[in-house]
Order: C-alpha cells, then sequence, then structure tokens
C-alpha cells in the first residue's frame, strides 16, 4: 500500500467532520461557550468507571468539581447517545435534569453564587459507541488478543470524550487535575493517565485500577486501556531531573517492546532540545499498547505500530527517512507539547496540534541524523498535501479543516524555519511557545501574535495564505537579457514573502509581491534556482 493511501486513510475523520454538511444545532452545542457553560470554571474531575467486557457496558461516576464565576442556576453537562445520564446530585440532593441531544441540562434547586467552590455528581451507565474505524472514529474498541483475552481501549478526538463519560466537553475548559478509577474482572489491567496510586482488589472477581492526574488535562486525552498488560519502566535523566517513563505491553509482546521502545529516550532527548522540557514530569510518561494504531493522551500515549519502524513498516515521505524511526512512539509523543501541553481552545485551530506534530518528526530527524535528512523528509511529505480546503476550520460548530493541517501545517513552519535564518533563534521561539504557554489553552491568534513578534516579522499575510486559502502560491518568472521579473500568483493579493533563490553563483532573498517587479542580472543567466525548502511553486513564464 502506497503512503499516499495510508495517509488518506489516516486522515479520513478528519475531512469527514462536518465537511459539505450543513451545521446542526447539536454542534453548535458542542462546539460553542454556551450561556450554560461560561458560568462555571472547571477545577478537577474525580472519574469512576466499571468496565464489563461481556456486556461492552461501562458505568460510573463522575464528581465534577467548579469555580462559579456568575450567578446561574443551569449547567450544560455533555453526554452522547446511547450513553444516559442517570443521576445528578449536589450535596446529596437530587439535580433535576432534561435531555436535548448530546446535552444535559442541569437546573440546580438553588442559585450558584458567584465564587463559590461546588461539586456536582454524575452517574452515568450505557454500551458506549463502538468505534469502527479508531483512532479516527471515536469509541470504545474492544477486541481480544492472540491468547483470547480482552483487549479494551478508548479514543476519541474529535468526537469528543462525552462519547462515553459526562463531563464539559469544550476545549477551552480543562480541569487543573484528575481522578481517574477504573474497575475490571480480576484478572485484567487497567491502565489511565497520571500515576498509578492504589489498585484494589477487595472485591473477589474485580479490580480497581486508582490513577492521578496532578497537570491540566483536556477531556480527549483520557483514556482507559484494559489488557493482560505487563510493565517496565525506566528513568529517563531530563532537562527537569528524573523523569520515570513506564510501558505496559501485552504479555507475549514483552520483548518485541523492549526492543522497539529504546526510541523513548531519543525521543526525549531530541523534544526537549527543540521545545523545552517535557510538559508532565508529575505525572510520568507512558507508553501504553492498544488495539488500534495510537493517539496522544496526556502522559499515557497509546501505541500500537506493531513494533515496527514508519507509520506501519511504511515512509510517508517516500524519502527513506521516515523508516529510521517508529513514526507512533515519535508523532503521538510529540503531541504532549503541541496539544497536551498548548491545547487548541476550538477544533477548528487544530493544527496547532497537528501542524506542530507533523513538523516534530522532522525536528527528531534533524536532532538525530541531520538538517539534510530533516529537510529531505519534510519535503518528501508534500506528496501528501491535498490543497482542498483551508487548515482553519469554522469556529463554533466543533469543525476541523482540511487534513493538510499536518503535512501542509509541517512545511509551513518549515518555511517560517527559512525565514528566519537563524537556527538557534528558531529553537528558542519553539521553547518559548511550551514555556509562556505551558498547560494552556490557546486560540490561533496567540500563536499567530507570538510567532511574529519573537521572530521580528510581520507573518499577518503568511498565515492568512497558508491557513485560511487552500492554495499553494506560485513564483512566476521571466528573464530577458539581464532583467529578471518576478511576481506571486495563485494566492491573495497581499500575499508578500520574500524567498530566497540562487541567481547565477549568488543566493540571496528577493522580495515579491503580487505586481510584477524586476531585477539586474548577470545577462548569461537563463533560469534561476529557488530554495526547495519553501513552500511554492516556481515556473517560468514567456
Amino acid at each position: 500500500m502506497s503512503s499516499k493511501i495510508l495517509t488518506t486513510l489516516c486522515f479520513l475523520s478528519l475531512t469527514s467532520l462536518a465537511m459539505g454538511q450543513p451545521f446542526t444545532h447539536q454542534d453548535t452545542l458542542r462546539g460553542s461557550i454556551t450561556p450554560e457553560r461560561v458560568w462555571w470554571d472547571l477545577t478537577h474531575y474525580d472519574l469512576s468507571v466499571v468496565v464489563d467486557p461481556k456486556t461492552k457496558r461501562i458505568s460510573g461516576s463522575n464528581l465534577m468539581s467548579y469555580t462559579v464565576l456568575d450567578h446561574a442556576h443551569r449547567m450544560q453537562i455533555d453526554l452522547q447517545d446511547p450513553m444516559q445520564l442517570s443521576r445528578a446530585s449536589q450535596d446529596g440532593k437530587e439535580v433535576t435534569f432534561e435531555r436535548e441531544g448530546n446535552v444535559y441540562y442541569l437546573s440546580f434547586p438553588e442559585e450558584q453564587m458567584q465564587g463559590e467552590k461546588r461539586t456536582v455528581l454524575l452517574e452515568f451507565e450505557g454500551k458506549p459507541k463502538i468505534s469502527k474505524m479508531p483512532p479516527w472514529d471515536g469509541g470504545f474498541t474492544w477486541k481480544l488478543d492472540k491468547n483470547k483475552i480482552p483487549f479494551i481501549a478508548t479514543s476519541c478526538q474529535g468526537d469528543g470524550a462525552s462519547l462515553w463519560w459526562p463531563c464539559k466537553d469544550h476545549m477551552y475548559d480543562e480541569p487543573r487535575g484528575m481522578d481517574i478509577r477504573v474497575t475490571v474482572p480480576a484478572d485484567l489491567f487497567a491502565v489511565s493517565n497520571g500515576r498509578l496510586m492504589d489498585i484494589d482488589s477487595s472485591q473477589t472477581d474485580l479490580k480497581t485500577f486508582h490513577w492521578t492526574v496532578k497537570n491540566p488535562i483536556n477531556n480527549y486525552g483520557v483514556n482507559v486501556n484494559v489488557g493482560d498488560y505487563v510493565h517496565f519502566s525506566e528513568v529517563y535523566e531530563g532537562e527537569k531531573g528524573p523523569l520515570d517513563c513506564d510501558y505496559y505491553v501485552l504479555r507475549d509482546e514483552l520483548e518485541a517492546a523492549k526492543k522497539q521502545f529504546i526510541q523513548v529516550p531519543m525521543m526525549l532527548e531530541a523534544f526537549e532540545h527543540w521545545f523545552g522540557p517535557y510538559p508532565f514530569y508529575e505525572d510520568s510518561y507512558k507508553l501504553v499498547q492498544v488495539p488500534y494504531l495510537g493517539m496522544e493522551h496526556q502522559s499515557s500515549v497509546t501505541y500500537g505500530n506493531d513494533f515496527k519502524n514508519g507509520y506501519r513498516g511504511s515512509d510517508l515521505s517516500g524519502t527513506g527517512w521516515g523508516l529510521k524511526f517508529d513514526f507512533i512512539i515519535i508523532h503521538e509523543s510529540g503531541h504532549e507539547w503541541f496539544a497536551n501541553n498548548i491545547t487548541y481552545q476550538d477544533i477548528a485551530d487544530m493544527w496547532i496540534h497537528e501542524g506542530f506534530t507533523a513538523y516534530s518528526e522532522n525536528l527528531y530527524l534533524d536532532y538525530h541524523f541531520g538538517t539534510q535528512a530533516s529537510a529531505d523528509y519534510v519535503i518528501g511529505t508534500r506528496m501528501n498535501i491535498q490543497n482542498d480546503r483551508p487548515i482553519i476550520g469554522q469556529y463554533d460548530v466543533n469543525h476541523s479543516g482540511s487534513s493538510d493541517m499536518y503535512y501542509k501545517g509541517a512545511n509551513m513552519l518549515h518555511t517560517l524555519r527559512q525565514l528566519i535564518g537563524d537556527d538557534e533563534a528558531w529553537r528558542g521561539i519553539l521553547r518559548g511557545l511550551n514555556k509562556d504557554f505551558y498547560h494552556q489553552t490557546v486560540t490561533t491568534q496567540q500563536i499567530e501574535d507570538y510567532l511574529s513578534e519573537h521572530s521580528g516579522l510581520d507573518l499577518q499575510h503568511f498565515f492568512d495564505q497558508y491557513l485560511r486559502d487552500k492554495r499553494v502560491p506560485r513564483l512566476e518568472y521571466k528573464i530577458d537579457r539581464g532583467t529578471l521579473s518576478y511576481k506571486w500568483s495563485n494566492c491573495l493579493e497581499t500575499f508578500d514573502m520574500p524567498v530566497k533563490v540562487k541567481i547565477g553563483e549568488t543566493v540571496e532573498f528577493i522580495h515579491p509581491t503580487t505586481a510584477w517587479q524586476q531585477k539586474d542580472i548577470p545577462k548569461r543567466v537563463s533560469e534561476i534556482e529557488v530554495d526547495r525548502n519553501f513552500l511554492l511553486r516556481a515556473i517560468q513564464v514567456e
């Protein structure tokens, strides 16, 4: 199977999210900061869930803590059909609720007063949606391993955590921390986010695994993985000191995992160099085997790449460099910096997660194999760019942009590196992003403004072209008896990016606009060479 086909399969769910479809009231309820959401600030989740592999049902509760920001009594809670909210209570008193599609409206008997710190207990049950193509189609994956032992995992980016548990399912608001308790049959092991605090074996046929997250966490980053897991670990001496690295894999895969996961310290070394310290030392780093390809669940990165380099053995760049690393270990771990540390507020800005993380593949190669290798790789991934629609989606309706957010986004950032022209300055900007937006939710505008300010460049038209327009700009030029004429076309009228070219033996920047400009060059020069590191198309015209 070609890498182009593989990549297309990878992005099916992204391109299907509301593409060509009218948005509904449910889309607005899910994707916007509604009046029933805005008045309260989420502070903590205490999630308990019982997983029954035989019936494929789950049940449990979520004790949700929050601070009241403004007087109100009606709260929006998200939980998607066919899951059911069975009961809600506050301080032991029943809270009435009504359902509107995938939204429950809780009506508190007393007005919630500004400044109060409150909790509400949400009890739920049902047979959660089964994912048909995880992780791009959200839900539960119920499988059996080769020994016929249950092998279960969740994945819900895009579709939302409310596929299986009740929560405030909008990315703008994150809890400061979380407790997760997972109860499973006693012969199974349950892995979730953060650190394992306790295993309760007091029931004969069940075990409850208590995991604690001490950092802010986005909803889709919360996961549950159940199987016949064995554990091994190591300590990475990182920028902030010892970092616990824990690995959970199926019993029969232990030796394969020990060989393949040697790439984890290599990943940490490269990404701490480029992006700064791993953002979740308090919660550890985990790599957890699952029955699907993988996902960036915070401090619980899931892995299903068959212990092979590349993307299931394939090179998405077509250059050979993509086989020098395990795609899932590198890409999904890169999301710990861009997705989990720096998190978009609206899925329309999903490029912040995927563009930077696709670019991190390139930077991993740069660190371990050199700049030439990394350039070859990221330029090679251009064959996956579709130019079908803008990278930024539509706001307030839970709608992501084009799957080009991955490799068009990566090549946009690679181009920006060339414009800055100083690799240490570029590294400082990447580290600065993770420091200045540490554990925050952000907008595209914040990221654009930061990159403009810290690069010293006016990047407004640059970002408008690559993020908000689907076209790749074309550099048209012609040479006539010692005169070079050039301009931008196939772009916004305001596009004005400088570009590095080789004219004869001289390498320099020219500054095209959408109007023809001219420059004297040696009469012996009949063509120019445009730097391949810039994302554009160059054509010599008559």
